[in-house]
C-alpha cells in the first residue's frame, strides 16, 4: 500500500509542477511557446524546475489536518475532524503571509509541516480559498458563506481517500469527509460535491478496484445530494468522450477549462480513462485551455495511485520540490493506524504527537 500512497501524493505534486508554468495560458499559447505537442517536461516556474503550487500546498495541509485529527481522537478521545482540518488551512494561510480573523496562537503553529520553509511561499493561491479561510473565526466545520464552485475544493481532497486506502467499505465516509473538507471554503454544491466524488473515485483506485467502479460509486453517492446534477453530468460526459475517438484536445475542450469543480472532475476522469501510462495521462491533462496545474495534479494522483511511485518517471521526481516532505506525509498516512497514542503505554509514540499535535 505504501507504493500506491507515495505514488498518489508524489504523482499529484508532479502533475501540479508540470502544469504550473502553463496554468494561465491557452492551448494556443502553450503550443506557441513549447511547440505543436505542447509542454512535455518541466519548465521554469516560481524560479525553479519542479516547483509546486497552492494545489500541492493545500493538499499537504489537508493531510496534516487529518493526521492531527487522528492524533487528537487517540489522545483525547473526541474530535471534529473537519474542525481540525480547518486549523490546518489557517496554518496554510499564515504561510502565505496573510492574516486571518483568528490570530495565530503558539499552539496553533506547532508541528513539523509548519517548519518547512519552502511552504512559506505564495504560489498563486486561489481567491476563494484565501477569503474563506481568512473568515474562519475558530475551529469550524460550517459550510462557507459563498456560492463558489471553483476547483479549490477538489484540488486538495486526495488525502481523504488516502486515509482510508485499502478499506473499500468506507466509501460513504470518504464521500462525506471529502464533501465537508471542501465546503469549508466552497459553498456551491458543485464546489464541494466534485471534491467528494473525486475522493470516492481515488479511494476505489487505492483499494485496487477498477476506475469505473469508483465512478459508479461516486454517481451513487452524488444521487443522494441536493445539487448533484452538474457533477453527475460531468462524469457522464467524461465517460462518454473517453469511449469515443475524438481527439484529446477537442474532447477536453468539451469538458471545460477546470476553473470550476465539476469541470476539473470531468477532465480528470477523461484523461485517466484514456491514459496508457502516467506520463501520457498527465501530459494530456496539462495541455489545454484552463487550470492546467489542477488537472495535472488530479490526474497525477489517480495514475500515481494506480501505477505506484515506480510508474512516475524519475526525471520528474528528482527535481520535484520538497519531495522528501511529500514522501514523509505519505509514509505517515500509511502508518498512522499503527501509532500507539496511549500515553500510559511504554510504547507510546511521543514523536508522532510532537509531529502532529492534536488540534
Amino acid at each position: 500500500m505504501g507504493e500506491k500512497l507515495r505514488g498518489c501524493l508524489l504523482g499529484g505534486a508532479v502533475g501540479d509542477a508540470l502544469g504550473a508554468p502553463v496554468e494561465f495560458l491557452s492551448i494556443a499559447e502553450i503550443k506557441a511557446r513549447f511547440g505543436p505537442d505542447g509542454i512535455q517536461d518541466y519548465a521554469p516556474a516560481y524560479g525553479r524546475l519542479g516547483a509546486i503550487t497552492d494545489d500541492t500546498q493545500m493538499t499537504l495541509f489537508t493531510a496534516e489536518g487529518l493526521l492531527r485529527a487522528y492524533v487528537r481522537a487517540g489522545t483525547r478521545g473526541m474530535v471534529s475532524v473537519t474542525s481540525v482540518v480547518s486549523h490546518a488551512y489557517l496554518r496554510w494561510l499564515w504561510t502565505q503571509g496573510i492574516q486571518s480573523e483568528t490570530k495565530p496562537q503558539p499552539e496553533q503553529v506547532r508541528g513539523w509541516l509548519w517548519g518547512i520553509k519552502e511552504l512559506h511561499s505564495q504560489r498563486a493561491p486561489g481567491r476563494t480559498c484565501i477569503s474563506a479561510v481568512k473568515a474562519f473565526t475558530n475551529l469550524t466545520d460550517r459550510r462557507a458563506d459563498n456560492d463558489s464552485k471553483g476547483a479549490g475544493g477538489i484540488m486538495r481532497v486526495a488525502p481523504v481517500a488516502m486515509m482510508f486506502a485499502g478499506q473499500p467499505d468506507e466509501t460513504r465516509e470518504v464521500f462525506h469527509l471529502g464533501m465537508e473538507t471542501a465546503w469549508l471554503t466552497h459553498g456551491h454544491p458543485s464546489g464541494f460535491l466534485s471534491a467528494a466524488a473525486f475522493a470516492v473515485i481515488l479511494h476505489a483506485v487505492l483499494c485496487n478496484e477498477p476506475l469505473v467502479e469508483g465512478i459508479d460509486r461516486a454517481r451513487q453517492c452524488l444521487s443522494h445530494e441536493e445539487g448533484h446534477e452538474e457533477c453527475v453530468a460531468a462524469l457522464d460526459k467524461a465517460v462518454s468522450l473517453a469511449g469515443g475517438d475524438l481527439a484529446h484536445e477537442a474532447a477536453i475542450g468539451q469538458l471545460g477549462e477546470a476553473w470550476v469543480g465539476e469541470e476539473a472532475l470531468g477532465i480528470a476522469v477523461y484523461c485517466t480513462l484514456k491514459a496508457s501510462n502516467f506520463q501520457h495521462g498527465v501530459l494530456m491533462a496539462i495541455n489545454h485551455d484552463g487550470d492546467s496545474d489542477t488537472t495535472g495534479s488530479l490526474v497525477g494522483q489517480l495514475l500515481g495511485a494506480f501505477y505506484g511511485e515506480a510508474g512516475i518517471p524519475e526525471r520528474w521526481l528528482t527535481p520535484l520540490e520538497i519531495r522528501d516532505t511529500i514522501m514523509q506525509l505519505a509514509s505517515d498516512i500509511e502508518q498512522h493506524w499503527r501509532w500507539n497514542l496511549d500515553f500510559m503505554s511504554d510504547s507510546y509514540d511521543a514523536g508522532v504527537v510532537e509531529r502532529y499535535p492534536g488540534g
